[in-house]
């Protein structure tokens, strides 16, 4: 996302990492370890790879502020290859046997879904996940089969239906085929898209599924075709999702696309081309326009030569920081404190703290005072609802030249606004 920065933003991310090294001190020599559960290959390997590094980046800076309780924070990263199977078997292994009292993970919603069920909730294990969007988990949490111990820093799929009929109404397209992936998150925001796209005057020609790690997808993309459509609503991941682009183009499909966050990735506009992708807009999460947002961009961009655009990176950033501020304020780190003090850290009413190692610093020593805290972030103020939701602004971008652009805005209230216009 592009917000303006300016010199003031700039210097104050930089003068935060050259005082990191002169306030705190350097953590103790002792250890407290945070699991982590990502894509690192795979068809998300190159979406999770960006997300995996921004969590690394947030454990540094909680670091250069001294750690959790004096102790290092250790980033013990596994990857799930974007399979069910693999992530449970990776999350049992960092809470069976490295002991880690937290899971932050995973990316896809039927990969955080088995592990919530299988790994966390029964080895009462706190779960935050930056980028699981499945209205299933609201689901479990009001069932009570959660026992509060879920929680994610990204908005439900509910909003990104919603956004992506607004986007393919807006546009005037009429006769919508959809393609999406055949998974939990998948098909729950295909089948909403589904029942809202009529309501602002669109029909869908055809709903087709595909699996995903194929090496082609010209049966699916010839059932999409049927129709004549105007457009095609596309739910994918990168990998998958440039090549179901560019059979779909070359079987001679329409080129005005509209696409999920995910396919807000540079990886996907080289492997398609930026000629191919002149008329595809798209949705994604938001952050508000608040200095701590500001703040982030600028130190991220310090970090790595480049903005933060790209899906689950400002959403990864918080979920590692709110996590680390829990443990932080837990008399004892364990799954259950950890899920009882994240609210705690994030409440209204709480001194506001902000990213960086003097934010971080500034946090600690209020909770080391017993003062409450609230964690202003890279996502603005989270706030985490009974079945440990948050909602967010929402933005919709196209791609320019060797960039994704930012088109428009929607605030908190827009998007509310929009689902209840849906939902009534």
């Amino acid at each position: 996302m592009n917000i303006p920065r300016n010199g003031l933003v700039l210097a104050a991310a930089a003068a935060a990492f050259a005082l990191a090294g002169t306030g705190p001190a350097a953590a103790a020599d002792c250890t407290i370890k945070l699991g982590v559960v990502l894509p690192v290959s795979g068809p998300m390997g190159l979406v999770g790879e960006r997300i995996a590094d921004t969590g690394q980046f947030a454990v540094d800076v909680f670091n250069d502020a001294g750690g959790v309780k004096g102790c290092k924070v250790e980033y013990m990263l596994r990857d799930t290859q974007g399979q069910s199977t693999v992530g449970v078997d990776a999350a049992k292994s960092l809470v069976d046997i490295e002991g880690v009292p937290v899971l932050v993970g995973a990316v896809s919603s039927g990969v955080s879904l088995p592990i919530l069920t299988s790994v966390a909730v029964p080895s009462k294990i706190t779960q935050i996940s930056c980028c699981s969007s499945s209205t299933s988990f609201t689901a479990l949490a009001e069932e009570g089969k959660t026992e509060g111990y879920w929680f994610r820093t990204y908005a439900t799929n509910r909003s990104q239906s919603a956004m992506g009929a607004l986007l393919t109404a807006n546009k005037g397209y009429r006769k919508t085929a959809v393609i999406y992936v055949n998974t939990d998150f998948g098909v729950g925001l295909a089948k909403q898209f589904e029942q809202d796209l009529p309501k602002l005057g669109g029909t869908i020609t055809k709903m087709v599924a595909y699996n995903e790690e194929q090496q082609s997808y010209r049966a699916e993309v010839t059932s999409a075709l049927e129709g004549d459509p105007d457009s095609l609503f596309l739910v994918a991941f990168p990998v998958d999702g440039a090549t179901i682009t560019r059979e779909w183009l070359s079987l001679g499909g329409t080129p005005n696309l509209v696409v999920n966050n995910s396919l807000r990735s540079a990886d996907y506009l080289e492997a398609v081309g930026s000629k191919h992708l002149a008329d595809l807009v798209g949705y994604d999460s938001a952050q508000p326009r608040t200095d701590s947002v500001a703040t982030f961009n600028a130190m991220f961009e310090a970090r790595f030569n480049g903005p933060p655009d790209g899906p689950g990176l400002h959403s990864m950033f918080d979920a590692v920081t709110v996590t680390l501020l829990a443990m932080e304020s837990a008399e004892e780190i364990n799954g259950t404190s950890i899920r009882d003090n994240i609210r705690k850290v994030t409440a209204s009413g709480g001194e506001p703290v902000h990213p960086g190692p003097e934010g971080i610093a500034k946090a600690r020593e209020l909770l080391a005072a017993g003062k409450a805290i609230r964690y202003v972030g890279a996502t603005g103020p989270l706030q985490f609802d009974e079945n440990g939701d948050v909602q967010a602004p929402k933005l919709t971008w196209r791609f320019e030249g060797d960039r994704n652009v930012e088109m428009d805005y929607y605030s908190t209230g827009d998007v509310a606004e929009l689902i209840m216009k849906l939902d009534n």
